[in-house]
């Protein structure tokens, strides 16, 4: 039912602990949604090509150097931060959300595939003081909300190809949205980087902050 050769299809270079991490979020995420609801229950079939994937496709907007703080906004069950910790082992993840129930589940999945490069906190956006290279979220709030939330939390130190900032992952209409940073934001549709029907309508957005 739930099929990882998604993931290898696009992303061959694993090393083998990696691709057992992965694997591993295939057994422990329906058993947690089983109890906890974070992802649909029609959808967790396909939890490798919506979820794990999906969150992956901000590896293909920056591969962060070694070093690089990362803050996950409304991480939910742990999407994107979750799969793009395995993907980044030697990069720091903090993923944050309002919900206790939702860090608690991404809490347990992390503990329980060993990923040791994340942490975890139960608050908002708003009350997060730490600084950090880069934000990343799947869309938690309309744009222009979540930039000026933000702006606080990203530091002034470059590490990466691309300035600091924050990589977004949206779907369908975002001229609205884009509008107040359009000559700055850079929007990526994932249909260049995976075939799948899925992605024909989603997008990565990146503005530097």
């Amino acid at each position: 039912m739930i099929n990882m050769e998604i993931i290898k299809k696009y992303y061959p270079n694993l090393t083998e602990h990696q691709e057992q991490q992965m694997a591993a979020l295939g057994v422990l995420y329906p058993e947690w949604n089983s109890k906890i609801n974070v992802i649909s229950r029609k959808d967790i079939e396909n939890l490798y090509e919506h979820h794990i994937l999906h969150s992956l496709a901000i590896a293909r907007v920056l591969r962060f150097r070694s070093g690089t703080s990362i803050l996950d906004i409304g991480t939910g069950g742990g999407f994107p931060g979750i799969p793009l910790a395995i993907m980044f082992p030697e990069c720091h993840f903090t993923l944050i959300d309002s919900i206790g129930k939702k860090i608690k589940v991404a809490q347990e999945i992390a503990t329980a595939i060993g990923l040791d490069n994340v942490s975890f906190k139960q608050l908002r956006a708003e009350e997060e003081k730490g600084k950090y290279d880069f934000v990343v979220s799947r869309a938690v709030m309309p744009l222009p909300e979540l930039v000026k939330l933000i702006l606080k939390n990203i530091s002034r130190e470059q590490h990466n190809a691309l300035p600091n900032g924050l990589i977004c992952l949206k779907g369908g209409e975002l001229y609205k949205e884009t509008r107040p940073f359009k000559n700055i934001a850079e929007v990526v549709s994932l249909s260049e980087f995976f075939s799948e029907e899925y992605f024909k309508t989603k997008k990565a957005v990146y503005i530097p902050l």
